[in-house]
């Protein structure tokens, strides 16, 4: 990868640009429009949005104010729990698809897997949705189909009975959060992985391992984030509202991690981890 523009390619033929722009945490209204307009002048092709961060409209506005035709942007958005089952699914993605002012969105995801923890029929819950999932991208209202924090256990039940396999499973990923048994079970599986907090909460940015790293590449510990996820050949998703730091995120084109720092960054104990495990985290979360 040499440029922001530069694309994986998921397994039905899809082509996704390899860094995209996170809106998580990103305020409705003026913040999120401006934000995701400047991330596009900036040369971002890729946003990242869910029905949850209650953005979606504002994200839609930016888009259009950035004067980007909407055929050369990649748009995620994601499917709440509020709305598991088949014919809710249908209808959230309608509302989103309302909210972003679009007719159709790039890749839909599952934002959060039903687990035990929530009711025994989790496996049932999930393939009902995912019914509901492929059925839109049939008809053509997404483009790619795929999870979000789905554990191997969720996506090997749900490969049991699904018709079209999940292209994409988006999860916490950074350093001192690898979650290697997830990415090798996807990377495993032909489905691309997604770094959501790719910064870990911001918590890693100040970790002194990380900063080392930095110094030793005259980079900043953001950029270091981004790129390790990078090397893991993920997908980073780096979220700011703040122009200067929009821009410079994207900044990690012109070098590459060596193998002993790769290792550190791997090796590192939990840090910047935002509580959020599927099969524990508590039922609002979920």
């Amino acid at each position: 990868m040499n440029k922001l523009t530069d694309t994986y390619t998921l397994k039905n033929g899809v082509q996704i640009p390899c860094i995209g722009y996170g809106t998580w945490q990103t305020p409705d209204g003026a913040t999120a429009r401006d934000s995701v307009k400047c991330a596009l002048e900036c040369g971002y092709r890729h946003i990242d949005t869910a029905a949850a961060y209650g953005n979606e409209s504002s994200v839609g506005e930016g888009i259009r104010l950035s004067g980007v035709k909407r055929e050369d942007i990649f748009v995620t958005t994601k499917h709440w729990i509020a709305d598991r089952g088949y014919d809710k699914t249908i209808l959230a993605c309608e509302k989103s698809l309302k909210e972003l002012g679009m007719d159709y969105v790039d890749l839909y995801l599952i934002h959060w897997p039903c687990v035990a923890k929530i009711s025994e029929n989790w496996a049932e819950i999930n393939a009902d949705t995912w019914r509901g999932f492929e059925k839109l991208y049939k008809d053509g209202k997404i483009r790619a189909i795929g999870v979000s924090n789905f554990l191997p256990s969720h996506l090997e039940a749900l490969k049991k009975v699904c018709e079209i396999a999940p292209m994409v499973n988006q999860i916490e990923h950074h350093p001192g959060y690898y979650q290697k048994e997830v990415v090798d079970y996807c990377q495993a599986n032909d489905m691309l992985v997604q770094a959501w907090s790719p910064l870990g909460c911001g918590a890693v940015l100040k970790d002194p391992t990380v900063n080392a790293i930095a110094e030793k590449y005259n980079k900043t510990a953001a950029h270091i984030c981004i790129r390790y996820a990078m090397e893991r050949n993920i997908l980073p998703l780096p979220k700011s509202v703040t122009p200067s730091r929009i821009a410079d995120n994207t900044k990690v084109f012109d070098f590459t991690l060596a193998p002993e720092d790769l290792a550190t960054l791997d090796a590192m104990p939990k840090t910047g981890y935002s509580g959020y495990y599927p099969d524990e985290a508590p039922a609002d979360a979920l």
